[in-house]
Parts: C-alpha cells; sequence; structure tokens
C-alpha cells in the first residue's frame, strides 16, 4: 500500500498534499478491512466470538467468555467503527461486548485485561457509557485477587504442577489496572501492576534481554524456582510473541508511571526484536528455530511489536527509530503476503500467525488478537500523523 511507503518518511516533514493523499488511502485501506471483516462478522454464532480460522475448508474457531481471547473480535470491531464512523461496525461491536458479560467476575484467570480492557475498555471510551465502566473496575477487583504478596506477581495459570507460574504474557494485562487506579483513586490497582512489573523484569529477563516465557516461584520464599517455556522452541530460545508481549507492556509501564527504569527495558528489548527482524519485517515464530528461514512466521508477534513501536516512539528520544520499524512492519502486514482481501482467510485481516507451535494449535492461521493489535497500530499511526 503506498500509505506504508510514504510513512517512512518523518512525520514532522509532511506537507498538506501528502497528508491528503495519506488520508485518502487510509480510507482505502479502511474500507477494504472493512469489507473483509464483514465476512467474519456473518459467520459468528448469537452466543460466542471467532477466535480463529485454522480450517481453509471452512471451520472456524468460536469461543465463549472463558476464552482468553474472547475480547479481542469486539475490540477489532470498535476499531473499525472509529475508522469508518459506520453504524454496523458500532452496533456489531456493541453485540459481542455484552456477549461477555459475567467475564469480569472470572477468578480462575489472569488475562482479564486482555478479555475486558480490550472490549469494555474500548467500548468505554469510544462512547463513555458508565456502565462499561464499572465492568472494568470489576474486572480490575477481580484481578488482583490473583495477587500473592510474597511472589509479588499475579499469578497467571492454574493448571500444571507449577506453584505459582508466572508467564511474560501477563504484562499485557498491567494497563487495565492502572487505568482502574486512575479512574478510582484508588493507588491498590497501580501498586499491584508495579510490583508485577518490577519482579518480572528482574525475574524473566536474560543478560541479552530476551524473556523467558514461564518463572515458577516458590510461595513461601518468593523466589524463582523454575525458568522455562511453554509455547516456545526451548528454555532457552526467545519465543517471538514473549518477546512482544514483555516490549508492549513496558512501553506501557513507561507511559503510566514515567520511571526510567520502564523505558530503559522498553528500549532495550525493543533493540532486541529489531536485531531478529527478518529482511521481510515479520517475526518467525521463536528466534532461534533452527529451520529458519523456513521456519513458521508470527505475524501477530508483528502486530503487536509494531503498534508498542508507535507508542515508544512518542515516549524516547529515540523516537525516529521506533517510528522506522514501526511503518516498516505495518507496510510488511498490509501487503498481499499477510493481509488477506477478498472475504479469504475466514473474513479475519492478519495472515500466517501461530498460537502454540509445540501442541501443533493454531499454526500458520488467522488469529484474532494478530487482527486486534494490526488495528490498533493502525489508529496510532493515524494518530501520530494528526
Amino acid at each position: 500500500m503506498k500509505i506504508f511507503i510514504i510513512l517512512l518518511a518523518v512525520i514532522g516533514f509532511y506537507s498538506c498534499s501528502v497528508n491528503k493523499e495519506i488520508q485518502t488511502d487510509f480510507s482505502e485501506l479502511t474500507s477494504e478491512l472493512s469489507e473483509q471483516m464483514k465476512v467474519l462478522v456473518r459467520e459468528i454464532p448469537d452466543d460466542k466470538v471467532p477466535r480463529s480460522y485454522p480450517d481453509e475448508n471452512g471451520g472456524y474457531w468460536m469461543v465463549g467468555n472463558n476464552d482468553w481471547t474472547c475480547g479481542f473480535p469486539a475490540g477489532s470491531f470498535w476499531f473499525l467503527y472509529e475508522f469508518t464512523n459506520d453504524e454496523f461496525w458500532k452496533n456489531t461491536a456493541l453485540e459481542n461486548t455484552v456477549k461477555l458479560e459475567g467475564v469480569q467476575y472470572r477468578t480462575n484467570t489472569h488475562d482479564l485485561g486482555f478479555m475486558v480492557f480490550c472490549s469494555y475498555g474500548n467500548a468505554y471510551r469510544i462512547t463513555g457509557n458508565e456502565q462499561y465502566k464499572e465492568v472494568i473496575i470489576e474486572a480490575s477487583e477481580t484481578l488482583i485477587e490473583r495477587f500473592n504478596p510474597i511472589t509479588g506477581v499475579i499469578r497467571s495459570w492454574d493448571f500444571g504442577t507449577w506453584q505459582y507460574p508466572v508467564i511474560v504474557d501477563n504484562m499485557m494485562n498491567l494497563e487495565m489496572l492502572f487505568w482502574a487506579s486512575e479512574e478510582t483513586g484508588d493507588e491498590k490497582f497501580r501498586k499491584v501492576a508495579l510490583s508485577h512489573a518490577d519482579v518480572t523484569l528482574e525475574n524473566h529477563y536474560r543478560d541479552d534481554w530476551s524473556s523467558v516465557h514461564v518463572v515458577d516461584y516458590d510461595t513461601l520464599t518468593g523466589e524463582p524456582v523454575i525458568k522455562q517455556t511453554h509455547q516456545g522452541l526451548s528454555d532457552e530460545s526467545a519465543w517471538a510473541r514473549g518477546q512482544a508481549w514483555g516490549f508492549y507492556g513496558y512501553t506501557m509501564c513507561y507511559r503510566e508511571t514515567g520511571d526510567e527504569r520502564y523505558l530503559e527495558a522498553a528500549e532495550n528489548i525493543g533493540n532486541f526484536l529489531l536485531e531478529n527482524l527478518p529482511e521481510d519485517n515479520v517475526f518467525f515464530w521463536d528466534f532461534n528455530d533452527p529451520n529458519i528461514p523456513d521456519a513458521p512466521r508470527d505475524a501477530s508477534a508483528a502486530a503487536i511489536t509494531a503498534s508498542a513501536l508507535y507508542d515508544l516512539s512518542t515516549l524516547s528520544d529515540q523516537g525516529d527509530t521506533w517510528l522506522k520499524a514501526a511503518n516498516q512492519i505495518m507496510e510488511s502486514l498490509t501487503s498481499d503476503k499477510y493481509r488477506a482481501t477478498g472475504g479469504s482467510n475466514g473474513g479475519f485481516i492478519v495472515k500466517h500467525s501461530v498460537g502454540n507451535l509445540p501442541s501443533s494449535s493454531e499454526v500458520d492461521v488467522a488469529i484474532n488478537y494478530a487482527d486486534y493489535y494490526y488495528l490498533e497500530a493502525l489508529k496510532r499511526q493515524q494518530e501520530l500523523l494528526k
């Protein structure tokens, strides 16, 4: 797309005529995205939301509000409503948000940030409906119940043989807690988020600023006892989406706190990510896969990274570096290689994502969080232009 080629220039040098051209291209792109996702919407049942499209013969994976990905479709539809001002997308977003009623009380998951803040969070941001605000606050109350002051972190999983497992993905659920403290004036949410971010930074990151996936903590001493992977290639490897989750998380933590430690972490993780960008700017699923360049890509990791890069570009003295990288990734994700059109890909936007390769689950398929973070990155890109 022409928009992404143009955006490789520094934003401050755009002329009015170039900006008009960019906005025209953006309108064309969002129209294409809208038509693409309407194919998906036609397939959504009344009581579930689409998680992925793992079967090219027409098979969707539809899930209820017990699934960690359930909030992403509604969030994507809210973004499309923002882009197009089309009441169809507002109604679709509302329908798929209220399907999640009750999710804010789920005590058996750490993923309430994903589930609630991506759906109800965007709903409240756009509509100002106070009922949605209350859902987010309730979800935040529920989430901090999983915090243990001995370990200093929020427990991730309730399955397996671990004592107290914490995954790097959990950094993504902290934004909702920062928001809850800001909205309510109650510092308890913020304190939990800060503790979790600090302990994760100390125990998940290696000397090269790659992250392990899982750290298991001793519940008596609070010390880490096991560091391993669950979805990556090996305990020592750099699982791509895990690196993206952490990068996004620490960028957000700096935005919310102004703590220079988080900026340093975000920039170091960002440098590690950019050092591992392939030529076409879309990550392989694990940076250490010996089958590279024939290993599967994970476009979802690229979309998450692009969104965080746009965020970091507004916070860092190295803003031009992060902006250029974000635009390059988005140019690739918008190309025919990674973006579906004409109703293919089950109506999902982004192609070639990986869920859990070691379990042979959702490998090289369309997944809802890839679309969500692609659209969020597009939104942030446009906000920078304005």
